[in-house]
């Protein structure tokens, strides 16, 4: 919600703490905040400041943000610059500033951020929906980890902001769904404003509109079982406060759907004047406070339930504490986005033993040749997902399934993969076989060339995993790399026979001495520990 807030400073209180900051350019409200990180990855809110703006508005009505509105944001924002320098806040490496949807969807998203960095020095990162999905999980999960009803039961975590409605499925701290569905409190406003709707209609269609969204929810989550459902964001965190006067902030506030109901009957009743004037808030929170309040209990009550969990967790919590522990490709999140491609894999029934096979052995291979393709931990993670689902496009037909595959990976939601890592991993698992990259090659012409390289190199490293499997017995279990001069070695221990690989390496291994300007030959290592 998009109500001005300033919490008092609190001045940071340990030398070895590092001083940062986040910003948050949403659909009604630009948020900020300020917080301490210690030598331990620990996070101290010092302030927390917010402004209304009016870019949603603009961008779901006329699809482009409007001059004016740029121009608040940059007073805006240069106001946040200058309480930043009070904290010492300056360098970029403390600070983060995305956007949500509000600027993603308007056609002149580049000149607004463009027009930001020019008057304030600050780079405007627009996350896509998937990236929105994982930083909310980093934000909420402490509060999941806390709460012992919430372990066992399917917990569903809804967000219903200015632009969209974001969705997790989590059970037992695992992502068991994802997604991003195009309903938002500000952007139902606008669509009944477009049609001039008569107010007597207005709860008609908006129930029509979020009901439709709902029943897609019902056929993507199971509402069978015991489900619970954690509801995030500043409409219903106003809610709370109004309906559970003791409400302490650090736990989730358990809120009686009935009560719910009725206070969304009143907010509904009242014009958006007398909302403000009532609840003493701003026109932007006062205008998406009702379709807000209204989806979400329309999907507590198709889940059967009778209370909705509260958090105060947000967006900026999960940028701190992606800030705080560097976790944006850490082993936890890896895991994440493994599961849910295991889940890809499985609908369109992929071969798991193999797949998990290459994928360990593709693994083996980028850290053996670390020196070699100088690639990070995101690239391990990409070509680990790329072999995962290498085969997927079998699904569809034998006859150029490599690129049913890319298809397939570039059209569905690996959990917290955002679009660029997607086409990359589908553009590694594209090149698994036949064909080299070329430039005229779709998804692949639109990478720049160290994208284009990356994708090349792990492709390489996959081809050799992949050979190296070629029985899918799953009998190669470890390897062991050495560069004897232009050729690499690849030591295999405890099997007595290469043949059937060293044909399937030389049938896919020009890659990799492209790439790499090495041969690859393999032997049978002895004694290898």
């Amino acid at each position: 919600m998009s109500t001005a807030e300033s919490e008092t400073p609190k001045l940071p209180t340990s030398p070895s703490s590092r001083p940062v900051a986040v910003i948050d350019i949403g659909t009604s409200s630009i948020r900020m905040a300020i917080a301490e990180i210690d030598d331990h990855g620990g996070v101290r809110t010092l302030e927390t400041l917010s402004q209304a703006v009016s870019l949603g508005k603009d961008t779901f009505a006329a699809g482009a943000i409007d001059k004016g509105t740029i121009e608040d944001c940059v007073r805006v924002l240069r106001s946040y610059r200058h309480v930043l320098k009070e904290y010492n806040v300056v360098s970029a490496d403390q600070i983060r500033v995305v956007a949500t949807s509000a600027v993603r969807e308007a056609r002149n998203r580049l000149a607004f951020n463009d027009r930001v960095y020019v008057a304030t020095g600050l780079d405007v990162e627009p996350l896509d929906e998937a990236e929105v999905n994982r930083i909310t999980y980093l934000g909420v999960q402490p509060f999941l980890q806390a709460q012992p009803s919430l372990s066992a039961a399917k917990t569903i975590v809804l967000e219903v902001g200015g632009g969209s409605t974001e969705l997790l499925v989590v059970r037992n701290n695992n992502v068991l769904f994802s997604h991003s569905y195009r309903l938002g409190s500000l952007r139902l406003r606008e669509t009944l404003e477009a049609y001039h709707t008569p107010s007597n209609q207005v709860r008609e269609i908006m129930t029509s509109q979020i009901d439709r969204v709902v029943h897609q929810v019902c056929e993507d989550v199971n509402p069978e079982g015991q489900v619970e459902m954690v509801a995030l964001g500043g409409d219903v965190r106003f809610a709370a406060t109004q309906l559970v006067s003791d409400w302490d902030r650090s736990s989730p506030a358990r809120v009686p759907l009935v009560a719910l109901e009725e206070f969304t009957n009143e907010i509904l009743q009242l014009s958006e004047d007398e909302i403000v004037r009532k609840h003493h808030m701003s026109f932007p929170a006062a205008d998406t406070l009702g379709p807000a309040l209204l989806t979400y209990i329309t999907m507590a009550r198709a889940f059967g339930l009778v209370n909705v969990m509260v958090s105060d967790a947000n967006l900026r919590d999960g940028l701190l504490k992606e800030m705080a522990t560097d976790s944006s490709w850490s082993d936890e999140f890896a895991n994440q986005i493994i599961r849910s491609a295991v889940d890809l894999g499985s609908r369109y029934d992929f071969d798991e033993p193999h797949a998990r096979h290459v994928a360990e052995l593709s693994k083996k291979l980028f850290a053996e040749l670390r020196d070699e393709h100088q690639l990070d931990r995101r690239h391990e993670v990409i070509l680990y997902l790329a072999a995962l689902l290498h085969e997927i496009g079998l699904y569809v037909s034998f006859q150029s399934h490599h690129k049913h595959a890319m298809y397939l990976i570039r059209n569905s939601e690996l959990f917290g993969l955002g679009k660029k890592n997607v086409l990359l991993t589908a553009l590694v698992a594209r090149y698994y076989r036949r064909a080299s990259p070329q430039p005229s090659h779709d998804g692949y012409s639109s990478l720049d060339r160290d994208d284009r390289v990356t994708v090349a190199k792990l492709a390489a490293l996959l081809r050799v995993a992949v050979a190296l499997d070629e029985s899918r017995s799953q009998r190669i279990k470890d390897v062991q790399c050495r560069r004897d001069g232009s050729r690499l070695i690849i030591e295999v221990p405890d099997v007595d026979d290469l043949s059937l690989e060293t044909l399937a390496l030389r049938q896919s291994g020009s890659l990799f001495e492209e790439i790499f300007g090495l041969q690859v030959q393999l032997r049978i290592g002895k004694g290898m520990v």
